[in-house]
């Protein structure tokens, strides 16, 4: 496949002649800033360079934008999917489903979301109030196949649906392997030496991680983890509160022969460094990406990674997990205070 050099998203319509508006939302949906975490290098003595890709910027706030529009995209090349016509099935924690929502909208499609319920309540609020029909399946019955059946039997009873499989399907690696990855390797000047990243579905850490490696072999992949669901690890799938990755099985779209190194982050590790990135970095980030910068400090501390540029993602905004444990204590506070009034 041509590697795309080019970056989609808000560069590319600011180098345009004249006019600078976009034509529709997906043509936002790229392009994203790195920045460098100075405040907790200097704070924890890391003698390295710490980076987070802000997905937050992306137009619905998460990295699952991207995703969205590539499945929907490669369906469309593809002929399996006719706006007006096709109704797409999305299986989600929330951000994908999101992704696909708005980018649904734009293109004219009917858009169902199959999630797990008691989880992430504000993904389900910004979801209906998208328009979207949203399915809530017990995870205690069956755990993710108990989303699988649900969509199983939604193809029984309905006609012209489209499953947008971000679990198995290449076009979500796609994505990183045309966006992500050029962006990093193109914003820092090809000094990327790690890349780390968790692994929900698999395509971010798998599109972006090939696209380093075949511009520079030596670059090492990450893979993130969380602690208490260590599957990828070799451990048994178990609850945990790190929402957007660890999905308690290895999908077929993680290339696990590209990771170097996986390490693990427990749950508690990834609020209190989101809240971190929060009061010390003045970034609003959600619990993965927590994880991820908790992770990327302890391959900082190596004695060999002195120096090294380690480039992480921030997935989504913070605003989005309100109703999560990661703000519990702070909302606590606040309703007290209010009581008063």
């Amino acid at each position: 496949m041509e590697v795309q050099e080019g970056r989609k998203g808000i560069p590319t319509l600011l180098s345009s002649q004249g006019e600078c508006i976009a034509s529709n939302i997906t043509q936002l949906i790229g392009w994203t800033p790195l920045i460098e975490l100075k405040n907790i290098a200097k704070k924890d003595g890391i003698n390295a360079r710490l980076i987070g890709k802000i997905e937050p910027y992306q137009p619905l706030s998460s990295v699952k934008d991207r995703s969205a529009l590539r499945l929907i995209e490669d369906a469309e090349e593809k002929s399996l999917i006719s706006p007006g016509i096709t109704t797409l099935v999305t299986v989600t924690s929330g951000n994908l489903g999101i992704g696909v929502a708005f980018v649904a909208a734009q293109k004219g499609y009917k858009s169902i979301v199959v999630m797990p319920a008691k989880v992430a309540i504000d993904k389900q609020i910004l979801l209906r109030y998208l328009g979207i029909e949203v399915i809530l399946v017990d995870p205690a019955l069956k755990g993710f196949k108990g989303l699988l059946d649900r969509v199983e039997q939604l193809k029984k009873e309905m006609e012209n649906i489209y499953v947008v499989d971000q679990f198995t399907n290449p076009a979500n690696p796609d994505a990183h392997f045309r966006w992500t990855g050029p962006e990093i390797w193109r914003d820092t000047e090809g000094k990327v030496d790690i890349f780390v990243t968790g692994s929900g579905s698999g395509g971010t850490l798998t599109g972006t991680g090939r696209f380093l490696k075949m511009k520079n072999p030596s670059v090492k992949l990450i893979c993130v983890e969380p602690a208490e669901s260590a599957v990828i690890s070799g451990g048994e799938p178990a609850f945990h509160n790190i929402q957007g990755i660890g999905p308690g099985f290895v999908p077929e779209t993680l290339d696990t022969s590209q990771i170097d190194e996986i390490l693990t982050v427990t749950t508690q590790e990834a609020m209190d460094m989101a809240r971190r990135l929060a009061r010390e970095e003045g970034l609003l980030v959600g619990i993965s990406s927590g994880a991820n910068a908790a992770a990327c400090l302890k391959v900082a501390a190596r004695e060999e990674n002195k120096g090294k540029m380690i480039v992480t993602m921030f997935s989504s905004g913070g605003e989005r997990y309100l109703h999560s444990e990661l703000f519990a204590q702070v909302k606590e506070e606040c309703v007290k205070i209010n009581m008063a009034f």
